[in-house]
């Protein structure tokens, strides 16, 4: 039997599931957390949010303007020291049960890992899709340019843990150890391909995946979403990991990051891993955006 089966699940496919990774209770005390968080946003009193119909990063919001007034599909930085809530999603960012996965996925210790991010996926006011994309490959790239990256170590785990059955991740199986087939280039932003399906998942749920997969979502405005959305990297990939991760606007509050709801050992933790997370952009400065939409 292997050692490392999750990673052995990760390497073949690019994803893999969890089941349960929350008791009932976790999943309550993280759903009223949420659910507060989301009616902050759609309030207009939370200005950090994905807005619709835009798919990438930056979310820009007119100076004055109700961040939510055109309706909105994500929640960002759950971690904020200005967020009532963000001391539960500290804890949960920074929980044994997501660590020690991560730290299988990466073949790392406790001193190798990176602070990133956290953020919440909800259910949009419209319905909406994501294209097809590869995280931090653009659609424009060569077969020699996409084999270039995904024969480089990922460096990162990336998550989304459920808080209600979620189906809305659709993956190609496989594809992120190969370039684009003929097939999925000509697709279209939300064709049908060969070998896609859409993960499955039970409120509890985490499925961990290669964010270079090729893959996209579909998101339903009568269907309830609450889905956890985060990753955590590997000293190792400072340079590949800054774009991916900087571009978002975490280096302008993390120094603020109030961690006083850990325990002694989980703080000592996080704060080396917030350490890195400031080196890696204080070495990389103007880092742009991965991709466009």
């Amino acid at each position: 039997m292997s050692k490392h089966p999750l990673l052995d699940s990760l390497n073949r496919d690019g994803y893999v599931i969890i089941p349960s990774l929350l008791t009932s209770a976790e999943i309550a005390i993280l759903r009223n957390a949420a659910a507060e968080t989301i009616s902050l946003a759609h309030s207009g009193k939370w200005p950090h949010v994905r807005t619709l119909p835009k798919q990438f990063p930056p979310w820009n919001i007119a100076p004055g303007a109700n961040p939510a007034a055109d309706g909105i599909w994500g929640v960002q930085f759950l971690m904020h020291p200005s967020l009532t809530h963000s001391p539960t999603f500290i804890k949960s960012y920074f929980s044994s049960a997501i660590l020690e996965v991560i730290k299988e996925l990466l073949q790392c210790s406790d001193d190798e890992l990176v602070l990133e991010l956290y953020n919440l996926l909800i259910r949009p006011d419209r319905d909406f899709e994501l294209t097809w994309h590869r995280d931090d490959i653009p659609t424009t790239a060569t077969d020699e340019e996409e084999l270039e990256r995904l024969n480089k170590p990922a460096w990162s785990a990336q998550w989304n843990l459920a808080l209600y059955d979620d189906q809305s991740l659709i993956v190609v199986p496989g594809s992120h150890a190969r370039a684009r087939t003929a097939q999925e280039r000509n697709a279209g932003p939300y064709g049908k391909v060969d070998g896609e399906i859409r993960v499955l998942q039970k409120a509890g749920d985490v499925v961990f995946y290669n964010n270079n997969i090729f893959h996209r979502g579909a998101y339903k405005s009568e269907v309830e979403r609450m889905t956890l959305h985060g990753s955590m990297g590997h000293v190792g990939g400072s340079r590949l990991r800054a774009r991916n991760v900087l571009q978002h606007g975490i280096g302008e509050w993390v120094g603020k990051l109030d961690l006083s709801a850990l325990s002694e050992e989980e703080r000592r933790r996080a704060e080396a891993m917030r350490e890195r997370l400031v080196k890696m952009g204080a070495e990389n400065q103007d880092v742009g955006f991965s991709l466009e939409g």
